[in-house]
């Protein structure tokens, strides 16, 4: 392994959880009532690859661009007052793997606005020699668009890339690139598809970061956190 891709949303941040309360404040004000609950039927993917099941669900009241004027709205409030939750691990893990050497880079389906605020919000921009978003590809996630495209600009093989996700279409996506997969879970268990699929599951990055060792170096090098 040479380098290692970060989904961002549900993996690095907890920011699945606010999404929620964001679509719960933006269904109402378009008159759908709460709809925090697409959150887990998009999971992963952009909004321009969700906008099928929004209608699907809600016909001819979804307004897309109500919806979206709403969901930032109440975003941007949030983060005005609070700081993007970082989930569990997630510096740890950063530091060991700038340490070990490795590239570094982010693949996330939100839009480049988003990710670039909250990686300096949580101070770990710096980290990441390359983020590619969901606005940046033609077909995001579970396409596998998103994921060979950081491994271009890496300027690696995708067999030599591990990619950390926690949804179902990130790991499709990451898996049909050819990248060696890890899963730590959020909103959304594995299946016995998904387990079938992925090189390792952990409880969350603190976890995955003293735990790493076998998969990153298969000549059996160890790191001592």
């Amino acid at each position: 392994m040479r380098a290692v891709i970060f989904d961002m949303d549900g993996l690095m941040f907890d920011t699945e959880r606010v999404f929620i309360e964001a679509w719960d404040y933006a269904g109402e004000k378009i008159g759908v009532g709460k709809a925090g609950y697409m959150t887990l039927k998009t999971l992963g993917m952009s909004a321009a690859m969700s906008r099928e099941l929004w209608i699907e669900e809600f016909g001819e009241k979804y307004d897309e661009q109500e919806l979206c004027r709403y969901t930032k709205e109440f975003l941007t409030n949030y983060y005005a007052e609070n700081k993007v939750p970082v989930k569990r691990g997630l510096y740890t893990l950063l530091r060991y793997l700038k340490d070990k050497g490795f590239m570094l880079a982010v693949a996330s389906s939100s839009p480049r606005w988003e990710v670039e605020r909250h990686l300096k919000d949580a101070e770990v921009f710096d980290y990441f020699q390359v983020i590619v978003c969901g606005d940046m590809v033609a077909k995001s996630k579970p396409e596998p668009e998103i994921y060979l495209k950081a491994c271009a600009l890496l300027g690696v093989e995708p067999r030599d890339c591990l990619a950390l996700e926690d949804s179902r279409n990130g790991i499709l996506s990451a898996c049909s690139a050819g990248c060696r997969t890890i899963m730590v879970p959020d909103l959304w268990q594995p299946d016995e598809e998904i387990l079938s699929m992925i090189a390792a599951k952990y409880d969350d990055l603190a976890q995955a970061a003293s735990s790493l060792e076998s998969i990153l170096f298969e000549d059996g090098e160890s790191y001592s956190l």
